[in-house]
């Protein structure tokens, strides 16, 4: 057992440890950060909650003022050394939201039109995970496409620890789209998924390849338009193509393209596709 003498030279050596890489280490937003202007942005996009009240026109804008100044503030300190960048890079973002909003009005639409649980468009709104998965993605995935770096991931993690949902932010994603339920969904970055395509929970759609010299290989499938994907199918590998209008059944494993207007599903004794 260690005298009180001889522990205080390891105390020591930890917290020196530990200042170096405090040190050595590239400072950022945390996600708790990024989840808040998340949520707070999202209240403003969709503005159901009596406790996000505003009582007139100027305390509205002084909101989304705050909104777009932080967004500013954190991709400058994602940039680290670009910072004449981050002020177009959140003017940009921000002249987006209209087409962001347009393409989330989508998605409500064929939730509510798709799931018949659904009795409201309201509902969809208040209470989805999907949607609300959806709704980062959007946001991610055009900070994503212009280039800035790390609050994208920490945009989509957000969603993901609140819902269940992982969608990385480079994933290409269509309009109208559906998540039904959602829990353990995985959608990975080289993704590529159509118009008016439903996916339900468990469904992961990923690389057949981990290797890191792959990195910038399209390593995901590409799901076209108006494909229903049900529990628990899992669709991997870049050159694997779910043809337009297919049915997938759930629990299958699928790694070869379908061709349009497929059935696939499974069975105990076999896997089996009809055309």
């Amino acid at each position: 057992m260690s005298t009180p003498s001889a522990a205080a030279p390891q105390r020591q050596a930890y917290r020196d440890l530990l200042y170096q890489r405090y040190l050595d280490t590239a400072k950022c937003v945390s996600i708790e950060r990024v989840d808040r202007w998340l949520q707070q942005l999202l209240d403003m996009i969709f503005p159901i909650s009596k406790e996000n009240l505003f009582p007139d026109r100027q305390a509205f804008d002084q909101q989304l003022q705050r909104l777009e100044a932080e967004l500013e503030e954190m991709i400058l300190c994602s940039l680290q050394q670009a910072h004449e960048k981050a002020f177009d890079y959140s003017a940009a973002f921000f002249q987006e939201m209209p087409e962001i909003i347009a393409a989330l009005d989508e998605d409500i639409e064929a939730i509510y039109a798709g799931d018949p649980a659904a009795h409201s468009l309201d509902e969809v709104v208040r209470s989805y995970p999907g949607l609300k998965a959806i709704a980062a993605y959007r946001i991610a995935h055009f900070l994503h496409q212009l280039g800035v770096p790390i609050i994208p991931r920490l945009i989509t993690e957000s969603a993901h620890s609140r819902t269940g949902i992982d969608i990385h932010p480079a994933a290409q994603i269509g309009r109208a789209f559906f998540i039904d339920h959602g829990t353990g969904i995985v959608i990975g970055a080289t993704a590529v998924i159509g118009h008016s395509v439903k996916i339900y929970q468990g469904v992961t759609l990923g690389g057949l390849s981990v290797r890191k010299e792959d990195a910038h290989a399209k390593r995901h499938p590409t799901i076209e338009a108006q494909v229903v994907i049900y529990a628990g199918a899992t669709i991997l590998g870049g050159d694997t193509v779910i043809g337009r209008g297919s049915i997938i059944g759930g629990n299958t494993f699928i790694t070869k393209s379908v061709p349009p207007g497929s059935k696939v599903y499974y069975s105990p004794s076999a896997p089996s596709a009809a055309p």
